[in-house]
């Protein structure tokens, strides 16, 4: 994926996704919000030290600019779990939702925004252009250890009828193997995640491992029953790329968060 632009709003369009003509979809950049140092400028995240009016208003100029509403655009407080929001039904308002603890939300309506906030973790876009259901997930280490990618997709399949062919697959900036160093309890987390730890992580040292969100992701798609064809990764690591995205690592927990978002026409 390329960045690119719409109006002030630069990111990263997943082709796939577009090419299905019923949803528009994206991944930002860290440009260009009303954010100061060191959350400049379009961090989307509520749960930094940001301005809340600040993160209101950058949220509001992405569901703008996308043709949304601040009303209209759904994010949820994400606690690096794999619960999942579900909204089938029409609301006046959907900022309630920001104080629901979760990981990840699926909509079959139209005109709502759907979010997830980043800062290394890995965010998934998912949509289903025969049924129009789509989903924003939040794949970090624990979030991808417990297999939040197949909980979407099964998701999609119990409550709305998806068939899991018919689902397309887009997997965003990320903090890459190059950056991303762990640990043995990450390992262990790995237990039941669905893939194979030497499928995704290469030896770093003693106890350390270079643990690769896409790759984890993608196999745990791919078991899932989304096909290799209907997925797509963006190919940017978050961590090497200061001038375009947030790292939480990197920046040392002082910084924004960007965001995968995606709505239905």
């Amino acid at each position: 994926m390329e960045i690119t632009r719409k109006s002030n709003i630069h990111y990263l369009e997943p082709g796939l996704l577009a090419s299905a003509a019923v949803s528009t979809q994206g991944f930002t950049t860290r440009h260009e919000g009303v954010s100061r140092p060191p959350y400049n400028s379009l961090n989307l995240g509520s749960n930094t030290f940001d301005s809340p009016h600040n993160v209101q208003g950058n949220r509001s100029l992405l569901a703008r600019t996308f043709g949304s509403s601040a009303e209209n655009f759904v994010m949820v407080s994400q606690v690096h779990g794999s619960d999942i929001l579900v909204i089938d039904q029409p609301n006046q308002d959907f900022a309630h939702f920001q104080r629901v603890e979760c990981d990840g939300i699926i909509t079959n309506q139209p005109g709502v925004m759907i979010a997830v906030g980043v800062a290394d973790c890995l965010p998934i876009l998912l949509l289903d252009p025969v049924k129009r259901v789509i989903a924003a997930l939040h794949a970090g280490w624990k979030g991808t250890a417990a297999n939040i990618a197949a909980k979407g997709v099964a998701s999609m399949e119990k409550l709305f009828g998806s068939e899991r062919g018919d689902i397309l697959a887009a997997l965003g900036p990320a903090i890459g193997p190059c950056c991303y160093e762990v640990d043995g309890p990450v390992r262990q987390g790995f237990a039941g995640s669905g893939v194979e730890w030497e499928e995704c992580a290469a030896l770093a040292g003693a106890e350390r491992w270079k643990l690769d969100l896409v790759a984890a992701n993608r196999r745990q798609l791919l078991a899932a029953g989304v096909g290799e064809g209907n997925m797509e990764s963006a190919g940017h690591c978050v961590c090497c790329s200061s001038d375009w995205f947030f790292s939480y690592r990197r920046d040392e927990g002082e910084t924004g968060r960007q965001a995968g978002f995606i709505m239905l026409k």
